[in-house]
Protein backbone atom coordinates (compact mmCIF):
# COMPACT_ATOMS: atom_id res chain seq x y z
CA UNK A 1 0.00 0.00 0.00
CA UNK A 2 1.09 3.56 -0.95
CA UNK A 3 2.49 5.32 1.87
CA UNK A 4 2.01 9.42 2.49
CA UNK A 5 5.72 10.68 2.82
CA UNK A 6 6.33 14.42 3.72
CA UNK A 7 10.39 15.44 3.03
CA UNK A 8 11.73 19.02 4.02
CA UNK A 9 14.72 19.84 2.06
CA UNK A 10 13.83 17.37 -0.48
CA UNK A 11 14.91 19.00 -3.37
CA UNK A 12 18.94 18.27 -2.69
CA UNK A 13 21.13 16.22 -1.35
CA UNK A 14 19.86 13.69 1.26
CA UNK A 15 16.04 14.61 0.93
CA UNK A 16 16.30 14.55 -2.62
CA UNK A 17 17.94 10.91 -2.81
CA UNK A 18 14.95 10.09 0.36
CA UNK A 19 12.61 11.17 -2.28
CA UNK A 20 13.54 9.33 -5.35
CA UNK A 21 13.73 5.80 -2.47
CA UNK A 22 10.58 6.30 -0.97
CA UNK A 23 8.61 7.47 -4.78
CA UNK A 24 10.36 3.96 -5.96
CA UNK A 25 8.42 2.11 -4.09
CA UNK A 26 5.22 3.70 -5.15
CA UNK A 27 4.82 6.23 -2.28
CA UNK A 28 3.05 9.27 -2.44
CA UNK A 29 6.23 12.12 -1.75
CA UNK A 30 5.40 15.78 -0.70
CA UNK A 31 9.21 17.24 -0.99
CA UNK A 32 8.96 20.78 0.84
CA UNK A 33 11.89 23.81 0.60
CA UNK A 34 12.43 27.09 0.45
CA UNK A 35 13.48 27.61 -2.96
CA UNK A 36 10.78 26.98 -5.46
CA UNK A 37 13.03 26.50 -8.57
CA UNK A 38 15.21 23.92 -6.74
CA UNK A 39 12.31 21.91 -6.55
CA UNK A 40 10.93 22.13 -9.92
CA UNK A 41 14.37 20.38 -10.78
CA UNK A 42 13.87 17.45 -8.11
CA UNK A 43 12.80 15.13 -10.95
CA UNK A 44 11.09 12.58 -8.61
CA UNK A 45 8.67 10.81 -10.87
CA UNK A 46 5.15 11.33 -9.29
CA UNK A 47 6.47 13.74 -6.01
CA UNK A 48 4.39 17.38 -5.33
CA UNK A 49 6.37 20.21 -4.53
CA UNK A 50 5.85 22.96 -2.28
CA UNK A 51 7.85 26.08 -1.05
CA UNK A 52 7.81 27.11 2.44
CA UNK A 53 10.32 29.02 4.85
CA UNK A 54 9.63 26.13 7.46
CA UNK A 55 11.12 28.36 10.01
CA UNK A 56 7.69 31.08 9.78
CA UNK A 57 4.63 29.49 11.64
CA UNK A 58 2.40 31.13 9.11
CA UNK A 59 4.20 29.17 6.36
CA UNK A 60 4.06 25.73 8.63
CA UNK A 61 0.57 26.14 8.45
CA UNK A 62 0.17 26.11 4.93
CA UNK A 63 1.70 22.87 4.70
CA UNK A 64 -0.42 21.70 7.75
CA UNK A 65 -3.39 22.72 5.42
CA UNK A 66 -2.29 21.43 2.25
CA UNK A 67 -1.18 17.71 3.70
CA UNK A 68 -4.56 17.44 5.49
CA UNK A 69 -6.55 18.78 2.37
CA UNK A 70 -4.88 16.65 -0.11
CA UNK A 71 -3.70 13.43 1.96
CA UNK A 72 -5.56 13.60 5.52
CA UNK A 73 -2.55 11.55 7.25
CA UNK A 74 1.04 11.22 6.56
CA UNK A 75 2.56 7.83 7.35
CA UNK A 76 6.50 9.79 7.10
CA UNK A 77 7.79 12.64 8.33
CA UNK A 78 11.67 13.32 6.95
CA UNK A 79 13.20 15.82 8.00
CA UNK A 80 16.46 17.01 6.39
CA UNK A 81 16.26 20.92 5.69
CA UNK A 82 18.95 22.46 7.78
CA UNK A 83 22.33 23.63 6.60
CA UNK A 84 25.72 25.17 8.03
CA UNK A 85 24.29 28.89 7.23
CA UNK A 86 26.81 29.47 4.52
CA UNK A 87 23.72 30.52 2.33
CA UNK A 88 21.98 33.06 4.81
CA UNK A 89 22.24 36.55 4.48
CA UNK A 90 25.32 37.04 7.10
CA UNK A 91 25.39 39.55 10.02
CA UNK A 92 24.78 43.22 9.49
CA UNK A 93 27.42 44.24 12.03
CA UNK A 94 31.28 43.53 12.05
CA UNK A 95 30.61 43.39 16.26
CA UNK A 96 32.15 39.74 17.24
CA UNK A 97 29.16 39.35 19.60
CA UNK A 98 26.51 40.30 17.02
CA UNK A 99 28.37 38.25 14.48
CA UNK A 100 28.60 34.76 16.83
CA UNK A 101 24.25 35.79 18.12
CA UNK A 102 23.52 35.80 14.43
CA UNK A 103 25.10 32.27 13.38
CA UNK A 104 23.99 30.84 16.89
CA UNK A 105 20.22 32.54 15.26
CA UNK A 106 20.61 31.36 12.11
CA UNK A 107 21.85 27.66 12.53
CA UNK A 108 18.98 27.00 15.04
CA UNK A 109 16.33 28.58 12.82
CA UNK A 110 17.34 26.38 10.10
CA UNK A 111 18.25 23.30 11.70
CA UNK A 112 15.71 22.86 14.94
CA UNK A 113 13.65 25.32 14.61
CA UNK A 114 11.97 24.02 10.82
CA UNK A 115 11.63 20.56 12.04
CA UNK A 116 9.94 21.42 14.95
CA UNK A 117 7.42 23.51 13.56
CA UNK A 118 6.74 21.03 11.05
CA UNK A 119 7.33 18.08 13.65
CA UNK A 120 4.29 19.37 15.59
CA UNK A 121 2.17 21.02 13.02
CA UNK A 122 1.54 17.60 11.32
CA UNK A 123 1.67 15.82 14.80
CA UNK A 124 -1.97 14.97 14.55
CA UNK A 125 -2.06 13.41 11.54
CA UNK A 126 0.66 10.98 12.27
CA UNK A 127 -0.79 8.03 11.27
CA UNK A 128 -1.26 5.21 14.02
CA UNK A 129 -0.13 2.69 14.41
CA UNK A 130 2.96 3.15 11.92
CA UNK A 131 3.77 6.15 11.42
CA UNK A 132 7.63 7.56 11.29
CA UNK A 133 9.00 10.47 12.58
CA UNK A 134 12.87 10.92 11.12
CA UNK A 135 15.28 13.74 11.70
CA UNK A 136 18.69 13.88 10.23
CA UNK A 137 21.32 15.13 12.29
CA UNK A 138 24.87 15.33 12.13
CA UNK A 139 28.52 13.92 13.17
CA UNK A 140 28.91 17.48 14.25
CA UNK A 141 26.70 16.89 17.32
CA UNK A 142 29.20 14.74 18.76
CA UNK A 143 32.46 16.23 17.23
CA UNK A 144 31.46 20.32 17.14
CA UNK A 145 31.23 21.46 14.32
CA UNK A 146 34.14 24.47 14.20
CA UNK A 147 32.25 27.41 15.71
CA UNK A 148 29.85 24.92 17.62
CA UNK A 149 26.62 26.52 16.29
CA UNK A 150 25.19 23.86 13.72
CA UNK A 151 26.53 21.06 15.93
CA UNK A 152 24.41 22.97 18.32
CA UNK A 153 21.67 23.20 16.49
CA UNK A 154 21.92 19.27 15.48
CA UNK A 155 21.99 18.06 18.99
CA UNK A 156 19.18 20.03 20.39
CA UNK A 157 16.81 17.42 17.68
CA UNK A 158 18.11 14.87 19.72
CA UNK A 159 16.27 15.29 23.59
CA UNK A 160 13.34 16.34 21.54
CA UNK A 161 13.49 13.64 19.39
CA UNK A 162 13.86 11.14 22.61
CA UNK A 163 10.79 13.54 24.09
CA UNK A 164 8.95 12.66 21.36
CA UNK A 165 9.58 9.26 21.09
CA UNK A 166 7.91 8.67 24.36
CA UNK A 167 5.14 11.02 23.48
CA UNK A 168 4.18 9.30 20.32
CA UNK A 169 5.26 5.64 21.34
CA UNK A 170 1.59 4.35 22.39
CA UNK A 171 0.31 5.72 19.15
CA UNK A 172 2.42 2.90 17.67
CA UNK A 173 4.09 5.81 16.11
CA UNK A 174 8.47 5.83 15.96
CA UNK A 175 10.76 8.59 16.55
CA UNK A 176 14.66 8.20 15.41
CA UNK A 177 17.45 10.59 13.97
CA UNK A 178 20.14 9.47 11.90
CA UNK A 179 23.51 10.98 11.95
CA UNK A 180 25.72 11.24 8.98
CA UNK A 181 29.08 12.21 8.94
CA UNK A 182 30.83 14.05 5.38
CA UNK A 183 28.72 13.21 2.77
CA UNK A 184 29.94 14.31 -0.84
CA UNK A 185 27.13 15.35 -3.23
CA UNK A 186 25.36 17.73 -1.01
CA UNK A 187 25.02 21.96 -0.85
CA UNK A 188 26.49 21.44 2.46
CA UNK A 189 29.87 22.09 2.04
CA UNK A 190 29.19 24.92 -1.11
CA UNK A 191 32.87 25.14 -3.17
CA UNK A 192 34.66 25.40 0.65
CA UNK A 193 35.99 22.14 0.66
CA UNK A 194 39.79 21.83 0.37
CA UNK A 195 41.35 19.04 -0.58
CA UNK A 196 43.72 18.22 2.69
CA UNK A 197 40.06 18.62 5.11
CA UNK A 198 38.36 16.42 2.48
CA UNK A 199 41.46 13.68 2.59
CA UNK A 200 41.26 14.46 6.95
CA UNK A 201 37.51 13.69 6.73
CA UNK A 202 37.73 9.95 4.60
CA UNK A 203 40.91 9.25 6.77
CA UNK A 204 38.62 9.49 10.02
CA UNK A 205 36.34 6.71 8.64
CA UNK A 206 36.81 3.08 9.24
CA UNK A 207 35.38 2.41 5.52
CA UNK A 208 38.08 4.71 3.76
CA UNK A 209 35.27 6.59 1.75
CA UNK A 210 32.73 9.67 1.83
CA UNK A 211 29.53 9.14 2.45
CA UNK A 212 26.92 9.52 -0.06
CA UNK A 213 23.33 10.77 -0.04
CA UNK A 214 22.04 7.29 -1.08
CA UNK A 215 23.96 5.75 2.42
CA UNK A 216 21.70 8.42 4.28
CA UNK A 217 18.87 7.27 2.34
CA UNK A 218 18.61 4.04 2.61
CA UNK A 219 18.94 4.39 6.37
CA UNK A 220 15.94 6.39 6.31
CA UNK A 221 13.92 4.01 4.44
CA UNK A 222 14.94 1.21 6.30
CA UNK A 223 13.82 3.29 9.57
CA UNK A 224 10.47 4.13 7.90
CA UNK A 225 9.75 0.36 6.84
CA UNK A 226 7.78 -2.31 9.10
CA UNK A 227 10.94 -4.08 9.85
CA UNK A 228 11.96 -1.33 12.11
CA UNK A 229 8.85 -0.96 13.52
CA UNK A 230 10.39 -1.86 17.41
CA UNK A 231 13.24 0.75 17.05
CA UNK A 232 12.59 3.91 18.17
CA UNK A 233 14.13 6.88 20.52
CA UNK A 234 17.68 6.08 18.67
CA UNK A 235 20.73 8.00 16.93
CA UNK A 236 21.87 5.34 14.06
CA UNK A 237 25.33 6.95 12.95
CA UNK A 238 25.51 6.87 9.13
CA UNK A 239 29.61 8.04 8.75
CA UNK A 240 31.43 5.43 8.08
CA UNK A 241 32.52 4.55 12.02
CA UNK A 242 33.54 8.63 12.02
CA UNK A 243 32.41 9.23 15.03
CA UNK A 244 34.04 6.99 16.79
CA UNK A 245 37.60 8.69 15.88
CA UNK A 246 40.43 7.24 14.53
Amino acid sequence: MARNVVISGGGTGIGLAAARVFASDGDRVLLLGRRPEVLAKAGVPGASTHAADLSEPREVRGVADLVAREWGTVDVLVHSAGGNGQLEPGSDSDDPLDVVAHNWTVNFRINTLTAVLLTEALRDRLAEPGGRVLFVSSIAAYRGSGSGAYGGAKAALHPYAHDLARDLGPRGITVNVVAPGYVEDTEFFGDTMEAARRERLIRDTATGRAGTPGDVAATLHWLASPGAGHVTSQVVQVNGGAERGR
